[in-house]
């Protein structure tokens, strides 16, 4: 019998490069594969069921109606992040030399020094074009010579929404995508 195995599973198996045709050859990964997904079989594999009464020998009680009331719910995520962040195949993290660690750390330390400074640079650009646009408007306030007709004219809102309002207001402007993502647990408020 194949199991079929959720997008997320799938996807994180094509990601950590985890072959799966190793989740029949082990129990433990058929068991996991099998509570994720849902199925709910009330004949288990043999060799899933030998396994599991060795591990349990001295217990009357199944190990999901155990489970059911260990505690606060789990996300499914979270538990399928860290089975295949821990699963054997995963690969080791990165081990350095000293040496091979300082040149890491002072190339990382360079970049981060040279972000910074782009940072500043470009704040002090947008001051810069902010202070113009100020001496501007102060400038055609106070010194056009009408008395400052032409300012308070330009700086009237009124008539701007009419039919349509401008495509740069749908959303706040960024200069990238934001850092957490796209929030699919939000709900509008009732």
């Amino acid at each position: 019998m194949r199991t079929t195995l959720s997008p997320v599973l799938a996807s994180l198996a094509n990601v950590f490069r985890i072959p799966l045709s190793q989740t029949a050859s082990r129990p433990a990964a058929a068991a996991a594969l099998t509570r994720l997904n849902g199925s709910s079989s009330n004949s288990p594999s043999p060799s899933l069921s030998s396994t599991t009464t060795n591990n349990r020998q001295f217990s009357t009680t199944s190990a999901m109606a155990k489970r059911k009331n260990a505690g606060p719910a789990r996300d499914k995520r979270i538990t399928m992040i860290r089975y295949f962040l821990y699963h054997p195949l995963t690969p080791r993290p990165l081990r350095f030399s000293r040496t091979r660690f300082l040149r890491h750390w002072t190339i990382h330390r360079a970049w981060h020094l040279y972000q910074a400074q782009r940072r500043r640079a470009e704040s002090l650009e947008l001051e810069r074009q902010w202070q113009a646009m100020r001496a501007a408007c102060e400038e055609l306030r106070t010194g056009a010579g009408d008395g400052g007709k032409l300012f308070r004219k330009s700086m009237i809102k009124t008539g701007i929404f009419k039919d349509l309002f401008p495509i740069e207001y749908a959303r706040l402007q960024t200069e990238g995508p934001p850092g957490d993502g796209w929030n699919h647990e939000w709900k509008a408020m009732k």
